[in-house]
């Protein structure tokens, strides 16, 4: 116990900055309190005595604003910052070194018995707000979006936002047709991606139909070019600008010739 208390104590100073010294964490950390008194109710929950670990359980949530279910099974160096309206459910478990902020849920989505509450890998970090929900498994080094809503598997190692919560690719696993829908959004003047994994995922999908389309188009374009010229040998085809070679024109006021909007192509 007093061990565990130690790892507590020293993960504090590692996990947040306005820690100055051991007994302002002792004395004023609600999270701390949170989480001795959890592990003293745990220890009288899986010796019998559930009605006194649910009474100490209130005391808990009265004094701290945190709510931990006496059944659930949390590991070691467990930090909860701020900690107010943080609530974990009774069959929910939490790997070692995980950190929860304030509003959290790791709630249930039945009222079935048996498992019904999420369990969390090792080095997991739910943002402020976040319901995790249901029987799902967060695996190891997940992180999770404030005020997102998780509802199904995470594997290891990925950062998940949004309602319902995605998972956030790096720009080095993209395929080839988000390659392709990133060109055409530069072409056009923004960063569709730059509001797509902020964004809901119906603006993401409609963002991302407009690009396959507009690359569609692109397509045609060049084919029906290609037809014309070869029944008209002096019909003109002025060449389109590669989408690799394109410069964002950042510009408010766009240049303009002769009524259609230009695209500026970068000086080699």
């Amino acid at each position: 116990m007093f061990k565990n208390l130690i790892e507590d104590i020293r993960c504090v100073f590692d996990r947040d900055p306005a820690a100055r010294n051991v007994f302002e964490i002792v004395t004023t950390y609600p999270g701390l309190h949170a989480l001795i008194l959890h592990r003293m109710s745990h220890k009288l929950w899986n010796i019998g005595l559930k009605w006194l670990a649910r009474v100490l359980s209130t005391l808990a949530r009265l004094l701290t604003g945190i709510e931990i279910h006496p059944g659930a099974l949390i590991g070691r160096r467990f930090f909860i910052d701020h900690g107010m309206g943080v609530v974990i459910g009774e069959t929910a478990e939490i790997g070692d070194d995980c950190t929860l902020y304030h509003g959290v849920t790791l709630g249930g989505t039945s009222w079935n018995k048996g498992k019904r509450h999420p369990t969390l890998g090792n080095d997991v970090v739910v943002g402020a707000g976040a319901k995790v929900l249901g029987p799902i498994t967060l695996g190891d080094g997940v992180r999770v979006g404030s005020n997102s809503v998780v509802v199904k598997d995470v594997a290891p190692q990925t950062t998940v936002v949004g309602v319902p919560g995605r998972s956030v690719r790096n720009a080095d696993l993209q395929s080839e047709t988000d390659k392709k829908r990133h060109l055409i959004a530069r072409k056009m003047g923004f960063d569709a991606y730059g509001v797509s994994n902020d964004a809901p995922d119906p603006v993401a999908n409609a963002i991302n139909c407009i690009l396959d389309h507009a690359h569609a188009v692109d397509h045609k374009l060049e084919e029906m070019c290609n037809a014309i010229k070869k029944m008209d040998s002096e019909f003109s085809d002025d060449k389109m600008p590669e989408l690799s070679s394109c410069e964002i024109i950042t510009d408010p006021i766009v240049e303009q010739k002769e009524g259609n909007f230009s695209v500026k192509e970068e000086s080699n």
